[in-house]
């Protein structure tokens, strides 16, 4: 096991699959010479040259428009959309034609494209590069999704992802880039539709995404020192999603808590909750909870982000509110 940077394991992730297949190629605004806004792919250009590392111009419907089109055609894209916020310019692209080209070739044609694409705040970076937006993908069935919270699922579920005949979108969040974890030396997989259990425990269980399962844990360890004991899943993929995993521990502790990052209102919780509460009702003891960001445009100053997004509190809160329901 080496130790790594979530960033510096999607660049292992995307040189080891740029080498396993001449078919394979990245696409994305300032990827090349500059390693992109977040320095994902630096170096990458010296070792597979232009034809593989290729700049676009400014343009989110040119960069997945030519990804489907040459996924169509037999390549394998990894196409990077600099913020998740800029899937709007090419909502088409994605939702009316990726989702649906295998379907309406009754199978006979494969789109082995990834979409990359960092999420998220914390940065200061106001409401139009700060949001998470996998709920909008999660509606649109034909469409894989991986949000890995950890280095070592990052490079796995990418290579998993780079190999599926399916199109597929990867959420890294920006916060987790500078995270360091062990990553496996030898090339792995991860396999998509099966969730993590972070962390056991028997009396409320707290389903986390992305950068809310680290939050999860802290709330997990100040809970533990007042005699709650948390059980924590990362679903790793909400498409597709291991709803087996979470109803199995919803069923032992009785609980559940939903986070992610991404405002409450119509978020992927709620779909969590749903199905949860459907396939778990008899077990349930309390009303499920679910943690989200507060349903306003993300704010640029420090101290109002602070406010609008959840983190460590917000799920310490919503647990004790499960543990006392009932008095």
């Amino acid at each position: 096991m080496a130790e790594m940077t979530y960033r510096e394991a999607i660049r292992q992730a995307l040189r080891e699959e740029l080498a396993h297949d001449e078919r394979v190629y990245l696409l994305g605004e300032d990827i090349a010479e500059f390693g992109g806004s977040f320095k994902v792919t630096l170096e990458l250009l010296d070792e597979f040259g232009p034809r593989r590392i290729r700049n676009t111009p400014i343009s989110e419907m040119a960069i997945l428009g030519c990804a489907v089109g040459s996924a169509s055609t037999g390549l394998i894209p990894v196409a990077e959309i600099m913020y998740s916020d800029f899937f709007g310019m090419a909502m088409d692209q994605v939702v009316n034609q990726a989702a649906k080209m295998r379907y309406m070739f009754g199978g006979k044609l494969e789109i082995p494209m990834t979409i990359r694409a960092p999420m998220g705040g914390r940065r200061s970076a106001a409401a139009q590069h700060s949001q998470c937006l996998e709920a909008w993908f999660m509606h649109i069935p034909g469409i894989k999704i991986a949000m890995p919270s950890n280095p070592s699922d990052a490079k796995g579920l990418l290579k998993t992802a780079i190999r599926d005949p399916n199109p597929t979108i990867v959420f890294e969040n920006k916060m987790l880039y500078n995270v360091k974890g062990e990553v496996p030396d030898e090339p792995y997989f991860v396999p998509f539709g099966k969730a993590n259990i972070v962390r056991s425990g028997n009396d409320v269980t707290v389903v986390a995404l992305s950068d809310m399962v680290d939050y999860a844990l802290k709330a997990a360890k100040q809970l533990e020192q007042e005699g709650v004991s948390v059980e924590i899943i990362d679903p790793r993929t909400l498409v597709p999603l291991d709803m087996d995993a979470i109803v199995t521990s919803v069923k032992k502790t009785g609980r559940l808590v939903v986070a992610h990052e991404a405002n409450r209102t119509g978020g992927v919780g709620g779909e969590i909750a749903a199905q949860a509460g459907h396939r778990a009702f008899d077990y349930l003891k309390a009303p499920i909870e679910r943690v989200g960001a507060a349903d306003a445009p993300i704010p640029f100053a420090p101290n109002l982000e602070r406010e609008i997004l959840p983190d460590d509190r917000h799920v310490y809160q919503a647990v004790l509110r499960v543990m006392d329901y009932g008095g």
